[in-house]
């Protein structure tokens, strides 16, 4: 029998059900989000149109980064011993992609909406959360590893940390960006 069917079908469905309702619950922090920015987004409709787009691209990058650490822990590469340097590097990685894909994300809100101020708030918002998600997503499968959990389970939780973490950048950097001076 393969690894991962040794356990056998009811327990490790009762594992995945566990970390999988834990997500969602998690994951419903969101609402409580929105609904505090819930002024800022009426006024701004136009971030609402890229909270997808934004959020998803935090879990994209923060699994790339989940991905590498824990096919580097299986694999050996990764060690106690190089793991903060492995962190360190995603990190730079992190902000020079964030960077890359904030461009992207300015020039897509600039030519499709006609907003700068808009494309720079989607933009900066892109940065942060990119930043963010490769960090914790490398940091993640590492922690799980030190406290005895799966690492395997770090690609679902980052997908999840980085809907309510990118939720929350983006609601703070737009709230920050669309702040009138003259108030």
């Amino acid at each position: 029998r393969p690894p991962h069917t040794r356990a056998g079908l009811w327990a490790s469905l009762r594992e995945r059900a566990a970390v999988l309702v834990a997500l969602m619950l998690l994951q419903s922090l969101s609402s409580f989000i929105l609904a505090r920015f819930q002024g800022m987004l009426q006024r701004h409709v136009v971030v609402t149109f890229f909270l997808t787009m934004l959020v998803g691209a935090g879990g994209n990058a923060g699994n790339q980064s989940t991905v590498m650490v824990v096919r580097g822990l299986a694999t050996g590469e990764i060690t106690r011993r190089n793991a903060q340097r492995v962190v360190r590097h995603e990190c730079i990685c992190g902000a020079l992609l964030g960077c890359v894909i904030g461009v992207c994300g300015f020039l897509r809100v600039l030519l499709f909406e006609g907003d700068p101020v808009a494309a720079w708030a989607i933009a900066v918002t892109l940065v942060v959360i990119v930043a963010t998600s490769t960090m914790v997503g490398a940091a993640l499968p590492l922690a799980m590893k030190r406290i005895g959990l799966d690492p395997c389970h770090a690609g679902p939780s980052i997908q999840v940390a980085m809907d309510v973490l990118g939720v929350l950048i983006t609601c703070l950097m737009c709230t920050i960006i669309f702040a009138d001076p003259h108030k």
